[in-house]
């Protein structure tokens, strides 16, 4: 399979960038400097990440609103024009084709964001245009981010956590949303191909850290949050993953509802929770979680806390298993033990 290319491909290997596959793209995993590094910094200073290979489907006209309404499940009459607002697909079944944020621009424009894999799923359900190639995503997070930020692009650095504004960046128009996915404050530019380079130089001359795909995901992991093919996807569905407030009950129909309101009538056999371990071993996704000696789920995402210098992760339990509960995960072989918490792992800044 031939990969699509970041509009900052050159500057990624120019910085000695490790590339791998992901979603479809070749995206940089981590820099010289390494995920440690970079994880640390965001969490104390600033970084800056490349999610190019995120999608982004423009529905535009006096229908979208509507349209948007009619398909996803998070009710848009919360927000209004220059907010964004987290939301998901769902399958008939009512599991979770894809997690989305959309970036409501000005009142008949909507910018869909959905995860890189999913951007066709995406189009066929909602329709709208492709835009993902025209532009570049610049993910600036971290506490020290809208400071270091405002020294190169100062309109960028004051649009507001899940605002939406297109503003000026070194005389380039640019949307930017008070988004991310590191549990940390930033922005997201989204700023013309022609012009990415040059914007992300910037950024870095700014005193921003470069980041990879490494450190995005374990920066999500200590926040808490999900990542699609893992605490979402195919038979998950939000509410099995406590994100039952990213549905509009009141507003009516939308796709996978009715799987969704049997669910909720009956209960869930499930509930996504946090596992901080007691060493610094790192669970991995797949292992199985124990609880006196019965097995009682999965793990779906786990890895090293740089910050907490522990090994943490996200399963699926049964709602009886609450935090507090004392747990152990088959590591290889060796059972290893643990405590159940609720996420995040880490505050914010």
């Amino acid at each position: 399979m031939t990969l699509s290319i970041s509009p900052l491909d050159a500057a990624h290997r120019a910085l000695g960038a490790k590339m791998v596959p992901f979603g479809g793209w070749d995206m940089p995993l981590s820099y010289p400097t390494g995920t440690l590094a970079e994880h640390r910094a965001c969490r104390t200073g600033a970084t800056v990440f490349d999610v190019s290979h995120l999608g982004t489907v423009r529905v535009e006209g006096t229908g979208a609103f509507a349209l948007l309404q009619a398909v996803l499940t998070n009710d848009l009459r919360r927000i209004q024009p220059g907010r964004a607002q987290y939301t998901h697909l769902l399958d008939d079944d009512g599991s979770v084709l894809d997690d989305i944020i959309v970036w409501w621009v000005s009142l008949e424009r909507f910018d869909v964001m959905p995860n890189a894999s999913n951007t066709d799923r995406v189009v066929a359900a909602i329709g709208g245009t492709d835009v993902t190639r025209e532009r570049a995503i610049l993910a600036v997070q971290g506490p020290d981010a809208r400071r270091r930020l405002a020294s190169v692009a100062p309109a960028a650095a004051e649009v507001g956590h899940f605002e939406v504004a297109e503003v000026d960046v070194l005389g380039v128009a640019c949307v930017v949303a008070g988004t991310g996915y590191t549990g940390e404050d930033g922005v997201e530019l989204a700023v013309p191909v022609e012009h990415a380079e040059r914007v992300w130089d910037a950024v870095l001359s700014a005193g921003v850290l470069p980041a990879g795909l490494g450190a995005r995901d374990t920066l999500r992991l200590e926040a808490g949050l999900p990542l699609h093919g893992h605490e979402l996807g195919p038979g998950i569905t939000p509410l099995q993953a406590g994100l039952a407030w990213v549905v509009g009950w009141d507003k009516g129909a939308f796709r996978g509802r009715p799987a969704l309101e049997a669910e909720k009538e009956r209960g869930v056999t499930r509930l996504l929770r946090g596992i901080e371990m007691d060493g610094r071993r790192p669970p991995r996704d797949g292992q199985t979680v124990f609880v006196d000696g019965e097995a009682v789920g999965v793990v779906t995402s786990g890895n090293f806390s740089p910050i907490r210098e522990l090994g943490i992760a996200l399963a699926f339990l049964p709602p009886s298993v609450q935090p507090g509960t004392g747990i152990e995960i088959d590591q290889r072989g060796t059972l290893e033990s643990g405590v159940v918490v609720k996420p995040p792992f880490v505050e914010k800044g």
